[in-house]
């Protein structure tokens, strides 16, 4: 069978599987996770076989430490998937919501209800847990997903898939919902991104390359995950303690993920008694530190910070570093060099503080926390679809709610416009 052939054979089935699964009920979709996270933790050993394969694979190909750590499954994550699976069971079910209504003077009753977006196309690189993450999502949300992961992870998601997707074929879910395209050849991508007629929208999760790539040769509606290109600002009304923790753990914790922070701008009366402290945890975690020439003045042995550092996200132990005059330079450099991601301020000062959230124009802002909890579960969402850097319909850790859409329904007693 030619891949188009096959693609669209699966497509089909797809959309099918759709429109039965918008009937299905809250508590036939919440059995399914349920069972479906049972299901992962009872063939851990299995997913976890299949992972080592894409794993030492990637390592034979050079992969980056950053991008294996994205791939590598254990134990823990394992069970974590399962958490997020029976998070999202525990959630509202959004479908049906009204969220408004009204009566006219005539009579007629207007209300706007929630309801699901119908076919999901998920494209993504080497993350496994984006499998049941997303699969999850949209089952609760009452979306049909079709799932296409990257070469690099695929023995983990034809795992994940096969289990997943049985486990809730089980419990009365179609089988179809939960459907992946388990094949690498790029041209199957390609085929996706021009089945208007199936999917309804396409969410790609990785790399800058693959979302300007699905962007722009898409017919479907794309909501893009796009790359994080995260800050942090030291103001000079800053508590030091807490805002070297938040330096730390912003970068060092899990620096290959898109709500790490990839620039530290330090406020000029700050710069001199924070930026050597902060710099020597910083060595002991081994982050690479590129300046600016005021930082250099500082910290004489850092690297100088070109023009692409200001852009760029490395997904890794490097950290640009820019000394500010004010607040308000600040604001200016993240909302010109930043993604839209997660942008962060450490200060003690409201008036500061307010102009910084106001004023960003970024998806996350934070007030003396860390960037790494823009995260679908850190928000209480259960998980997330990815962080949405687009601002029409979702933005921020897409879940439950931007995966649904609306529609009228009008309520009359035979009413007829005069």
């Amino acid at each position: 069978m030619q891949l188009k052939d096959k693609v669209e054979k699966i497509l089909e089935k797809v959309k099918h599987a759709s429109r039965m699964l918008a009937g299905v009920s809250t508590k036939n979709k919440n059995a399914a996770l349920i069972a479906m996270a049972k299901a992962l933790i009872r063939n851990a050993r299995y997913i976890l076989l299949c992972n080592a394969r894409d794993v030492t694979a990637a390592k034979r190909k050079g992969l980056s430490d950053a991008m294996i750590d994205r791939l590598k499954l254990t134990d823990t994550r394992v069970k974590a998937m399962a958490e997020s699976l029976r998070s999202v069971a525990s959630l509202k079910d959004p479908v049906g919501d009204i969220i408004k209504q009204w009566k006219r003077p005539n009579g007629l009753l207007i209300k706007k209800v929630r309801v699901p977006i119908g076919v999901i196309g998920i494209v993504y690189e080497a993350r496994p847990n984006v499998t049941s993450d997303c699969a999850g999502l949209c089952l609760k949300s009452g979306n049909a997903c079709i799932l296409r992961g990257g070469s690099e992870a695929i023995h983990s998601n034809m795992a994940i898939h096969k289990i997943i997707s049985q486990a809730a074929a089980k419990s009365g879910i179609p089988r179809e919902a939960i459907s992946m395209i388990d094949v690498t050849d790029r041209e199957a991508v390609e085929l996706m991104l021009k089945a208007d007629n199936f999917i309804d929208v396409i969410i790609p999760r990785g790399g800058e390359s693959l979302i300007k790539y699905v962007a722009q040769n898409s017919t479907i509606p794309v909501i893009k995950h796009y790359k994080g290109v995260c800050h942090l600002y030291v103001d000079k009304y800053a508590d030091l303690t807490k805002a070297i923790s938040i330096t730390l753990n912003a970068k060092v914790q899990r620096p290959g993920v898109c709500n790490a922070i990839e620039t530290l701008l330090v406020h000029k009366d700050a710069a001199r008694k924070f930026l050597p402290d902060v710099a020597r945890m910083l060595a002991d975690a081994e982050v690479e530190l590129r300046g600016c020439d005021k930082t250099r003045k500082i910290l004489r042995h850092v690297k100088h910070a070109t023009e692409k550092d200001w852009y760029s996200e490395y997904l890794d132990l490097i950290l640009a570093v820019k000394v500010v005059d004010s607040a308000q330079e600040a604001i200016d450099f993240i909302n010109k060099y930043g993604s839209g991601h997660s942008d962060a301020i450490v200060t003690k000062n409201k008036k500061v503080a307010d102009e910084f959230l106001n004023k960003v124009d970024s998806a996350c802002v934070y007030l003396n926390a860390s960037t790494r909890f823009t995260d679908g579960h850190e928000f209480g969402l259960g998980a997330e679809i990815g962080i949405s850097t687009d601002k029409i319909h979702a933005r921020g850790p897409m879940a439950l709610e931007e995966l649904c859409t609306y529609k009228y329904t009008i309520t009359g007693s035979g009413q007829i416009r005069p």
